[in-house]
């Protein structure tokens, strides 16, 4: 089977990865928007739909003013639930469609979705992940651009 959609613990991975976001509280809006933009970028590589879970009582004061699209996602939990609990939800409701990954440093958590059918993964490893495809981009880009630049110059 395909993988349908990748479900991220967006708290958990900011706290893994505290160069997004130099000097921003993992719990910030600018952290949250730093993230947002990151995996935006990222999903234009894989075209892989993704949806970003923060915990909270919907989304606080400050939250980012990106709607959610259905390339990417975000929510924020409502009070008395979880992010946790959203996304081990979704994992079971798109069991049938196709395979989940799940990124999320909470060991339990990452137990409960291979339960649920569900592949898991940590954050570091996909922080890698990004940091190898926005790079494989980069350089795909700046090749391009020196083609086209050398392409130009040679008229």
């Amino acid at each position: 089977m395909a993988l349908v959609r990748i479900l991220i613990d967006g708290y958990s991975l900011l706290h893994a990865w505290p160069k997004l976001a130099p000097g921003a509280a993992p719990h910030s809006a600018a952290a949250r928007e730093a993230l947002i933009e990151r995996l935006t970028r990222f999903q234009d590589t894989q075209g892989t739909p993704m949806t970003i879970f923060f915990d909270g009582q919907g989304a606080p004061a400050g939250a980012p003013k990106v709607p959610s699209t259905p390339r990417v996602e975000v929510l924020y939990s409502k009070a008395g639930q979880t992010a946790d609990d959203m996304i081990e939800r979704v994992t079971y409701r798109l069991r049938p469609y196709g395979e989940v990954l799940v990124v999320t440093n909470d060991h339990a958590e990452r137990d409960t979705v291979i339960g649920l059918g569900g592949h898991a993964q940590s954050c570091e490893a996909f922080i890698g992940s990004i940091d190898d495809a926005l790079g494989e981009l980069q350089a795909d880009l700046r090749l391009h651009n020196l083609r086209e630049r050398g392409r130009y110059q040679n008229r």
